[in-house]
């Protein structure tokens, strides 16, 4: 997208000139037409308008920030993941200490901000961010209790205790405001996933920087 400053406005002819003295962009759009800003930004589509855009410029988390301080998302701001397990899960795969739950496959990982080997997502920056996770167990006598963790600290927990199924979900949902750097990965708060959840999955994305 583009940063419109104090001095972006619609135009009444395509020679209408801004009075501030900045450099200006003015282009008549038919239709429909997509404006790319000079660094490659995510374009913005308008309709039969004339777009007048001034004193944009990048700044370093990847948003265009404009003169007066407007920054919206650019294209290096998509943030998305989703991981799953594809196969069953054996308690020696989980560290007796932190009880993570580790994933062995991504399907989708923009940004590349989720390390698989960890099973860990780390924020590129501030912002709110979507997560979600479905953890499987397979029939057992026991509870299991799912919290997903940001900074090693509970935001939300599921539980998985029907004793009357072959297989059951642990699953739930959050929109959580995580800095740069902050972290997020699920952990085994209660019972055992022995010889189960195959086809868990753990997904989230950032919805829209800050």
């Amino acid at each position: 997208m583009l940063a419109l400053s104090g001095c972006a406005k619609v135009a009444p002819a395509p020679g209408w000139r801004c009075q501030c003295g900045c450099a200006l962009l003015v282009l008549l759009l038919g239709a429909s037409a997509a404006v790319l800003a000079q660094n490659d930004t995510e374009p913005i589509v308008l309709e039969g308008k004339c777009l007048v855009v001034c004193d944009s410029s990048p700044s370093s988390d990847g948003a265009v920030t404009s003169s007066l301080g407007i920054s919206v998302r650019s294209g290096s701001a998509k943030v998305a993941f989703s991981a799953i397990r594809s196969t069953n899960h054996e308690p020696s795969e989980m560290s007796n200490r932190t009880m993570t739950i580790y994933f062995d496959q991504v399907l989708v990982n923009v940004g590349k901000h989720f390390d698989l080997a960890a099973s860990t997502f780390e924020a590129p920056r501030k912002g709110i961010y979507s997560f979600s996770f479905h953890v499987v167990k397979v029939y057992n006598r026991q509870t299991i209790q799912v919290s997903l963790m940001q900074n090693n600290y509970a935001v939300i927990s599921a539980f998985a205790g029907d004793q009357d199924v072959t297989r059951e979900a642990a699953s739930n949902g959050v929109l959580l405001l995580m800095e740069r750097y902050d972290k997020v990965h699920l952990r085994l708060e209660r019972g055992n996933l022995m010889g189960g959840w195959k086809y868990s999955t753990f997904s989230g994305f950032l919805v829209f920087p800050l």
